[in-house]
């Protein structure tokens, strides 16, 4: 079985642990050559309907290549399950909730089928009526929205403890429902519904009104009659203080996502609306896909590290691999084996797919630009635009020959003569462990530390340093154990006055960044992007308030389709923050090295990898010497980071929990685990 050295060895192990093919015995029976290949053959079986054999040939090559060479990655779905039977290859679900008891618990089934094929679901339970209110069927009460979700996250919970991806769920409730005010507050105890994100789902009039200080309307869901009228800036203020205390509930502007989706609603000769022209009512779990009922999407990220070339992307070359991968998705559409008919028809009737991005910090690190610039703000428009603009292309250029996805006659599209296969292309996902696969940073997002220690089961405690950092350190003659130190300690290199200004400039991480910066990275990109963008506004732990009330408010007035904040240690169970731990706690630390990026760590996750031999072949004389750095640190300086064991990350085990807040979707620093 073949394992290139480009891979790392964390990438393996995630491999290993969630993508490799096994067989009754629960052996794997393959490495990462045989699983790119059996990705690629399956997904280029759709050309047999257009093309001769050499062109399902050709395409098979280009399409494994494209993965081989970490230039481009399917979501996790596609590569788990490609060329197995009934493989389901979507990430992206969203499930119509309706108000009667047999409706909710047939949505709960169907959400369970999806979970056990590996896709995440997002639903709306604004539909329901409110609690206590009167139900004539049963002379007795609605108990609201919110306890069927906690119907639906203990559901999830019993999916969760099989199979290689755990379920996720997106739970949104418009602002104008009567129990907004209990929904916004549902998890602010942290141990609740755990298996949900929720958002808001904030309407114009809701934004308009705040803007205004003016009241606006609560909505009985079933009557659509007002039920009373309330202050919108109270609302928000509460939606402001849970997100400040827990990093949720977040913001999708749900009138501006329907506004600007291309589909339009539509009705057949007998009154019955068509399958996939329902409006947008919710997204996937991480927000960046906006979907009807019964609406499915399939993501593809492009490494667009790779493509960094003589201080600039090589735009010929970024071009085809865009074409490669809107093929590629296109034929996921029809390759693919729907949970559910219902499903099946809505997604083939849209042909929904999602190209994004994966290595924007590492890309511009590479190029030498800070990412809390004009510049790089700048340069994420300019690779957005020249990325949707090729995707748009391929679409079209794919529709003269494959014909237009089916509900073009009722789109945007349609009106302005434009014949596309696909309604919407291009999509910012999370990219979670793919990125560990490609060995990159994360999405959009800023590095999230330049070095930090974890701690992994066992109780082992790993020092994880950036090797491009720690090669850049050496060059630039800096290093030193005592640097590395603080580096490990503190998360960052504002503070440490031996590292030249020009370093500090280009290697920020995220808390380092003021969060408009945040916000007008994400701007950049979604002003270039048909559905929405994954990412987390992150804060440090003395942000205020106020700093997340102007950070929602920019994301409304700049055109955000949706927010996600997170600040600093506002979780119980938080992987790593900046704060003061016990300095008398013994380290034991064996050194580890990330993946060989500016970005995501790739780090091993238990004590027994990091004795594989080759590594420690490779790293035997610094052995000593890193555990020296990691006393030295515990002696000389005043210790930066906080570790709380509860919550053990399901996907490695670590004993740190995976709280944080990356992409959207909590995270484990450990692995690259996400909920999402």
């Amino acid at each position: 079985m073949g394992n290139p050295a480009m891979f790392s060895q964390n990438a393996l192990k995630v491999l290993e642990k969630r993508y490799f093919m096994r067989d009754e015995q629960g052996s794997i029976v393959e490495g990462t050559e045989e699983l790119f290949r059996r990705v690629a053959t399956a997904v280029a079986a759709a050309e047999k309907r257009w093309g001769d054999e050499q062109t399902v040939a050709t395409l098979t090559e280009t399409f494994y290549q494209a993965m081989l060479n970490q230039e481009f990655m399917p979501n996790s779905p596609t590569l788990m399950n490609a060329g197995k039977r009934n493989g389901q290859l979507s990430a992206c679900f969203v499930l119509p909730v309706p108000d009667s008891l047999e409706g909710i618990f047939e949505t709960c089934k169907n959400a369970a089928l999806i979970h056990k094929t590996g896709g995440g679901t997002g639903f709306s339970f604004s539909r329901l009526r409110p609690a206590n209110d009167r139900v004539a069927s049963s002379v007795g009460v609605a108990s609201g929205p919110v306890s069927f979700m906690a119907v639906y996250d203990a559901a999830t919970e019993a999916i969760r403890q099989g199979g290689t991806r755990r379920g996720a769920n997106m739970g949104m409730l418009r602002v104008d429902h009567p129990d907004i005010e209990d929904f916004i507050g549902c998890k602010r105890d942290t141990s609740r519904l755990n298996n949900f994100n929720i958002s808001v789902a904030a309407t114009d009039a809701f934004m308009n009104a705040v803007e205004q200080d003016s009241d606006y309307d609560l909505i009985h869901p079933r009557s659509k009659e007002p039920v009373r009228k309330v202050r919108a800036r109270d609302i928000f203020a509460r939606l402001v203080d849970n997100a400040h205390a827990t990093g949720e509930p977040g913001l999708i502007f749900i009138d501006r996502i329907n506004n600007s989706d291309p589909i339009t609603s539509a009705v057949d000769e007998s009154g019955n609306v068509i399958a996939g022209t329902e409006d947008i009512e919710a997204t996937n779990p991480c927000g960046e896909q906006p979907l009807g009922p019964g609406d499915a999407c399939n993501l593809g990220s492009i490494n667009v590290a790779r493509f960094v070339k003589d201080g600039d992307f090589d735009w010929s070359r970024l071009e085809e691999m865009v074409k490669t991968g809107v093929r590629f998705l296109d034929n996921v559409v029809d390759v693919n084996h729907y949970p559910l008919p219902f499903i099946s028809q809505a997604t083939l009737n849209n042909r929904r797919i999602g190209l994004g991005i994966m290595g924007w910090a590492e890309s511009l690190i590479a190029l030498g630009i800070p990412y809390n610039t004009e510049e790089a703000v700048e340069k994420a428009e300019q690779l957005m635009k020249f990325i949707q603009n090729a995707a748009h292309k391929a679409s079209q250029e794919l529709a003269s020959v494959r014909g237009t996805f089916p509900n073009w006659r009722f789109s945007a599209w349609c009106d302005k003569g434009i014949p596309m296969r696909n309604a919407t292309v291009t999509t910012i996902a999370p990219t979670g462990t793919i990125s560990i696969i490609a060995g990159t940073s994360s999405g959009i997002e800023p590095l999230f530390a330049i070095s930090f220690i974890r701690r992994v089961l066992g109780g082992m405690e790993l020092l994880d340093v950036n090797p491009v950092f720690e090669k850049a350190a050496h060059d630039g003659g800096f290093y030193s154990e005592e640097i590395m130190a603080r580096i490990a300690h503190e998360g960052t290199l504002a503070h440490i006055e031996e590292i030249p200004d020009e370093i500090k400039r280009v290697w920020v991480c995220s808390h380092d960044i003021p969060y408009i910066w945040h916000v007008r990275m994400q701007v950049a990109f979604q002003k270039h992007v048909d559905n929405a963008v994954s990412k987390t506004i992150n804060f440090p732990r003395e942000a205020t308030l106020d700093d997340v009330h102007n950070a929602y408010m920019a994301a409304w007035q700049q055109g955000l389709k949706g927010i996600t904040v997170y600040r600093d240690a506002s979780r119980s169970s938080q992987v790593l923050n900046i704060g003061k731990t016990d300095p008398l706690k013994k380290i034991v630390v064996t050194p580890i090295k990330k993946a060989q990026s500016a970005g995501r760590s790739g780090t091993a996750t238990s004590p027994r990898a990091s004795h594989d031999h080759n590594f420690n072949k490779q790293k035997r004389h610094k052995s000593q010497s890193t555990t020296n750095l990691v006393e030295l640190a515990r002696r000389e300086f005043q210790p930066k980071v906080d570790y709380i064991y509860n919550n053990p990350c399901p996907e490695c085990s670590s004993s740190s929990g995976v709280s944080t807040k990356y992409e959207s979707c909590s995270m484990c620093v450990s692995c690259g685990y996400t909920k999402c």
